[in-house]
């Protein structure tokens, strides 16, 4: 992973183009390349230099204000009459800075100033008889026309607008591939974040799943187990085999309740048939001495596994409710409805205020209902609970 500064490279490029011009300034009038005197005037050309200078080491940490620094420097060169230096070769690297790393408007002005510039710079060197244009214009263009080719200044101006162009088109592209490299990170980043998030929400909604069902389990059998427990103090002293037949039928329900935590904690996707089905929950209450009057109405049918699983946790909270909350010695009725849906309905008498229908309990059953597209109806009146819930048996739903 490179730890670099962005400034590093940037410095190190204003540098050397400042102890280059410096070099060229301070080497006298004389043009290394020719040996002809350019007769410079080296306070104005050290004064142009160093906003090359400072442009090149700002071209990535601050590429528009690095575009106005070489305005300002090429201005002031054109009012001083300045001479054109090797070291404003700095400029292209200010250009490719300000497409590679400038703002949109940067980028934008940055490329308007390619053929301003250029016309301005080839203007000035033709017409004002610089000696850098007295070397090398007026060689070149001496020796297009001995080679027989007739080169305007709309040509020269071309030549220097591409010569200007290219970096900035390097650092165009470049800037382009960078954005599209970002683009896909964020892309994948975003598919990675969505994956992790339906993860979370799996696993939550799969302890919630979880917790309803132990809720369920658990809270059923030791509803049962207690109202067995309680009317075992009422048997008569002389009767051990009664007392023996509710011990056994607390063992039994306490088996149960550790049989279905079980299925419950395996959290495997296909729910199971639940032995005995509808009519054990109802024996069971029965056997923990409450009575209970069931009615079964219309035809029972076998149930695909996931609805029979809604209907089996569905009325065995219902019942736990009847027991917590009903009045001892009442009936509690239990209807069985079977037509085009199947309706389970619990009434009891209430000796207590019933569990709040925002709590767990009532709210894990009506989640389960409305998951197979049911409907639940919990109400509390005249002294009376009623849960009733309507499961749906379209066809294609039934066991076959």
């Amino acid at each position: 992973m490179n730890t670099r500064p962005a400034w590093v490279p940037g410095l190190a490029i204003g540098l050397v183009v400042l102890v280059f011009g410096v070099w060229e300034v301070f080497n006298g009038d004389t043009d290394f390349s020719t040996g002809l005197d350019l007769g410079r005037d080296r306070v104005s050309a050290l004064m142009v230099l160093l906003f090359i200078a400072t442009a090149a080491g700002l071209h990535r940490v601050a590429p528009a204000f690095a575009l106005a620094l070489v305005w300002i420097g090429s201005t002031l060169q054109l009012l001083s009459d300045t001479d054109i230096m090797y070291a404003e070769l700095g400029v292209l690297v200010v250009a490719f800075g300000c497409a590679r790393w400038g703002s949109t408007l940067t980028v934008w002005l940055s490329g308007a100033s390619m053929p301003v510039g250029a016309l301005i710079a080839v203007g000035w060197i033709v017409n004002n008889g610089t000696r850098f244009g007295d070397l090398f214009f007026d060689d070149f263009f001496s020796a297009t026309r001995a080679a027989g080719i007739d080169v305007t200044r709309g040509v020269v101006v071309f030549m220097g607008f591409v010569f200007l162009a290219l970096p900035w088109l390097v650092g165009l592209v470049l800037r382009v591939r960078a954005q599209a490299r970002r683009a896909r990170e964020h892309e994948i980043e975003a598919v990675a974040s969505k994956e992790q998030a339906e993860e979370i929400a799996a696993v939550r909604a799969e302890q919630t799943r979880m917790a309803h069902d132990v809720h369920d389990v658990v809270g059923h059998s030791l509803a049962v187990i207690l109202a067995q427990a309680e009317s075992a103090q009422f048997l008569p002293e002389d009767d051990p085999a009664k007392m023996k037949e509710t011990m056994a039928n607390i063992a039994i329900s306490a088996r149960q309740s550790l049989r279905d935590v079980r299925q419950v904690l395996q959290a495997t996707d296909a729910p199971e048939q639940q032995d005995g089905g509808l009519d054990k929950l109802v024996e069971g209450v029965r056997a923990a001495g409450n009575e209970v009057k069931s009615t079964v109405v219309g035809t029972p049918r076998p149930l695909p596994p996931e609805i029979d699983a809604v209907a089996y946790r569905t009325l065995q909270e219902m019942l736990t409710n009847a027991i917590k909350h009903g009045v001892r010695g009442q009936d509690v009725t239990v209807l069985r409805h079977w037509a085009d849906e199947l309706t389970i309905a619990v009434q009891n008498p209430t000796s207590s205020t019933p569990a709040d229908p925002a709590g767990l309990g009532l709210t894990g059953m009506r989640m389960r209902v409305e998951s197979i597209g049911g409907r639940l109806d919990v109400r509390s009146e005249d002294g009376s609970f009623t849960a009733t819930a309507w499961l749906p048996l379209r066809h294609g739903m039934l066991a076959r």
